[in-house]
């Protein structure tokens, strides 16, 4: 055990993060030179074209130091805030950090979460500045954001180019003296915690662990605690580049185990597996149900296409047990599902998964979040789409969920986004500025008003100096309302939102003159109105398109045009009773990304 070190890596999106684990890899020998592409540890081509880490990965590599072999477990963590429960469990599964700031960005958003999660499970921390080699570095300049962050002494941050290599031995030296050896005993019950899992077609689910106390063998039976499952382990090795098979694994070491399972939902990150004979008594704390924050109704562009929408994300949710879906129908849109989603780079990234491996057309709706309703008589209920909604006159109250949000920016963009932040609902919580002219913002704002296009407008606003994180802070008692869409007097479901009571008239507004432009024109007039209840907050006509029935009256009587008319005008009376509306997929998708 003295000679294994278990660390990962973290860092804001695009310091770094993985081309400093490709030039590790490299220079342990884990893999030649020439079989080493950019990004060795993100498999899938999303990953590599965004340039950012989805699913964490880990590795394992031997290094030799003054003559003696040492085993190095790298487990790389995703950096996008989404998916932060993934990188608690992969630093819970470590001794040491590397925290990795970029020479020309400085410390961001991301990095400082990650950094406050590591500093709370006690490990031990190598700052790295990389990227010295841009022309654009400040190395000084960043250093001293560093050692104001952690405290550390100006020799303790180690200088390297992921790039180019430089300074990649000294850090390997550095991880063997500063990180410490695992601790634990391997004659204990077996207590090992789940820090990811993978689905393979033929294989099953192989899940990823780090072994506390104890042993486990191949063929041991062995129990899953939050699940209750009982498997026999019928595989188990280490992680290298390709899974290294081995008959036993131990203390302080990380490994995997495959055991023929073929549910995701089975095999949750963050379980603790134990034996089935002498279990252990001590569970591993800090497991946590992965729970959706946004939700968004997915339908097919053309509706035979149902049963294949279905499959597709039943095999995306054995590849990311973070995907909840369930069946729903809209009169507007057909059968489709609402899919829950950890956040928006989630729902993004689901979506366009969809669309590569399985060649789905899909609309999504406007994603909303989770609202908690309080009834008269005190009953709570939880619901994800603004069509679940009782009516107004049953409702005591509504509660939405709120964020803490962490902006890091230059001090220059200050006003831009203390505007952006406070018409979105924020209460500014703290202003901090930091070194050089840097500052630090907090804000309270409900996640809702995030969820759509902040991330976009804040990067607009500071002309992409401005970094964000946030974190769940419960729920708050809101003024909200639903705002219903009608064509023609009838509700269109796909469109309706819930929305803060002061934002309803605008948005309606908004709505009614975009449909307006981009439904066609019917054979009768449609009105469009916007409505909270019963209450018409907004209207705008689509008018008829007018056939010319006099055209054929070559002069005479006027009494015989205005025959003609009248005739025509009980025509219009008529099909606009019965006539239905067509509303192109072109209107919804343009009303659902209505810009604010």
């Amino acid at each position: 055990m003295e000679k294994i070190r278990n660390f990962c890596i973290i860092a804001h999106i695009d310091h770094g993060k993985s081309t400093l684990a490709d030039r590790l890899i490299e220079q342990t020998g884990t893999l030649l030179k020439e079989n080493i592409h950019a990004q060795v540890l993100d498999d899938m081509d999303l990953e590599r074209e965004r340039g950012i880490t989805i699913k964490s990965h880990a590795l394992r590599m031997e290094y030799i130091y003054k003559g003696e072999k040492y085993i190095l477990n790298l487990v790389d963590t995703p950096g996008h805030v989404d998916f932060s429960y993934e990188v608690s469990r992969a630093i819970a599964s470590s001794e040491g950090a590397i925290l990795v700031v970029d020479a020309a960005q400085g410390i961001q958003a991301q990095t400082i979460s990650n950094l406050y999660l590591a500093i709370e499970n006690d490990l031990e921390i190598i700052p790295v500045l990389n990227k010295i080699d841009l022309p654009a570095a400040r190395p000084d300049e960043v250093k001293d954001q560093i050692i104001e962050l952690i405290g550390c002494d100006i020799d303790d941050i180690k200088e390297v180019s992921a790039k180019t290599g430089e300074g990649i031995d000294e850090l390997l030296e550095t991880i063997i003296k500063v990180v410490p050896a695992p601790t634990g005993n391997s004659e204990t019950p077996l207590q090992a915690l789940i820090f990811d899992s993978v689905f393979n077609q033929y294989r099953g689910v192989i899940a990823y662990f780090r072994i506390f106390n104890g042993r486990i063998k191949k063929g041991d039976l062995v129990k899953f605690f939050n699940t209750g499952q009982e498997y026999e382990a019928i595989e188990i090795g280490y992680l290298g580049i390709d899974y290294k098979p081995n008959n036993q694994l131990e203390a302080g070491e990380v490994g995997y185990i495959i055991s023929g399972i073929k549910t995701a939902r089975e095999v949750r990150v963050g379980d603790t597996i134990t034996q089935v004979i002498n279990p252990t008594k001590e569970i591993i704390e800090g497991f946590e149900e992965a729970k959706p924050m946004v939700y968004a109704g997915v339908y097919p562009i053309e509706t035979e296409e149902f049963e294949d929408l279905r499959s597709a994300l039943e095999k995306l949710q054995l590849n990311d047990a973070a995907l909840t879906f369930q069946q729903e129908s809209s009169a507007a849109l057909g059968f489709g599902f609402r899919c829950g989603f950890l956040g928006l780079l989630h729902m993004e990234i689901v979506q366009e998964r969809l669309e590569r491996e399985f060649d789905m057309n899909v609309i999504t709706t406007v994603p909303n979040v989770n609202y908690i309703v309080y009834s008269k008589k005190d009953e709570k209920t939880e619901i994800h789409n603004p069509a679940e909604l009782p009516d107004i006159k049953y409702i005591s109250h509504i509660e939405e969920p709120v964020i803490e949000a962490q902006i890091f920016t230059q001090a220059e963009f200050l006003g831009g986004i203390m505007k952006l932040c406070l018409d979105k609902r924020g209460i500014l919580e703290k202003q901090h500025f930091l070194v050089g002219n840097r500052v630090e913002l907090i804000f309270k704002m409900p996640l809702a008003e995030i969820v759509f296009d902040f991330y976009d407008k804040l990067k607009s606003v500071s002309k992409g100096y401005a970094s964000f994180d946030y974190q769940k802070a419960g729920y708050q008692t809101s003024k909200l309302v639903k705002l219903d869409i009608l064509l023609n007097g009838e509700r269109v479901d796909a469109l309706s939102s819930l929305i803060h009571e002061d934002f309803a008239y605008n948005l309606g507004k908004r709505m009614a003159e975009k449909l307006k432009e981009l439904i066609p024109r019917h054979q009768f007039d449609i009105p469009v109105q916007a409505a909270i209840g019963a209450k018409i907050i907004a209207r705008s006509t689509i008018k008829a398109v007018r056939k010319d029935v006099t055209a054929k009256c070559y002069g005479g009587d006027i009494t015989r045009k205005r025959k003609l008319l009248e005739k025509q005008k009980k025509g219009k009376k008529k099909m606009k009773q019965i006539g239905s509306v067509n509303v192109p997929q072109k209107a919804f998708i343009s009303v659902l990304k209505l810009d604010d």
